[in-house]
Formats: C-alpha cells, structure tokens, sequence
C-alpha cells in the first residue's frame, strides 16, 4: 500500500518545524544519518532499529518545544511505550541522511501518543511511518495522569 504524500515545508529559516503541504500539519523534524552500526547482514537498516530512532525524534520534539525528557522525569513522571506500530515503505542503507518528523498525537487521561514520519533527507522519500503510545506512570510504577505541562503541550501544538 501506497503512503499518504508527505511534502514537508520548513515554517521560517532555522525552525525545526515544517508543515506538510498535503495535510497541512505541522510537524517536528531532527536530522540524523544512519550508521554502520545500524545495518544488518543485508546492509539495510535493522527493522528494530527504527524505533531509535522515533526516540531520537520524540526526544528531540520534547526539548524544542522546552520540556526535554530529564524535565519530566525530575518532575515525578515517566511515560513508558505500551503500543507501538511501524509500517515499512523504503529501507534505509548505511550513512543514508534522514528527516525523522515527530508529532503529538491523541492524549487521554492516562496516556499520549506519537505519529511519526521518517523520510530520506535527499530524495524526500518516505520511508516509513509510526506511531509510539506512552502511560503516564508516577517512578513506582503506578498509572496516573498526564503531568499538566504535558497536557497543556498537546493542547496548544500547532495544528
């Protein structure tokens, strides 16, 4: 199956944002460039390797918009994957370039979620799409709800 078209337009000059001409949303973009480290024996990137890379993209979403990861922890709250999908469109070979697009997705009392968009940084082409589902849990481990800083960032992330 054929993805969706993705044409991600940067929103002004040294923005990691860019919005999709297609949809229209915005999304948040990291670049990062595979490593040897990261193939396999047939010299694409390893298929579990790609949710690294989702890390690497939520991560990096988290601290531009000024909430990074160590915040929330230090704050009482970890957000541990409970759901995950990925669906493969092109692989990725040794020292290919990337453009990893991350955005919030759908929030709930207990729980947020991630879409994904991973693209080749050259040639635009899409090379897959995800998603990553997180519960809000206190450091012992307990479900509770999402931290208010978090809610509030859902809410307000450009559409």
């Amino acid at each position: 199956m054929r993805p969706a078209p993705f044409t991600p337009e940067p929103v002004s000059t040294d923005s990691p944002f860019v919005r999709d001409a297609v949809g229209k949303l915005i999304w948040h973009r990291v670049f990062n460039r595979t490593l040897y480290a990261d193939t396999d024996r047939s010299e694409v990137v390893y298929h579990a390797n790609y949710l690294r890379y989702f890390e690497l993209g939520r991560a990096s979403l988290m601290r531009d918009i000024g909430y990074p990861y160590k915040e929330v922890e230090d704050s009482g709250y970890v957000y541990p994957i409970i759901d995950l999908g990925v669906t493969y469109h092109a692989p990725l070979y040794y020292d290919d370039p990337m453009w990893i697009h991350t955005r919030p997705a759908e929030i709930t009392r207990v729980k947020v979620a991630f879409r994904y968009i991973i693209t080749h940084a050259e040639t635009g082409k899409m090379i897959c799409t995800g998603f990553t589902q997180h519960c809000a849990m206190s450091p012992s481990g307990w479900p509770v709800a999402v931290d208010t800083k978090t809610v509030h960032l859902w809410e307000t992330f450009p559409k």
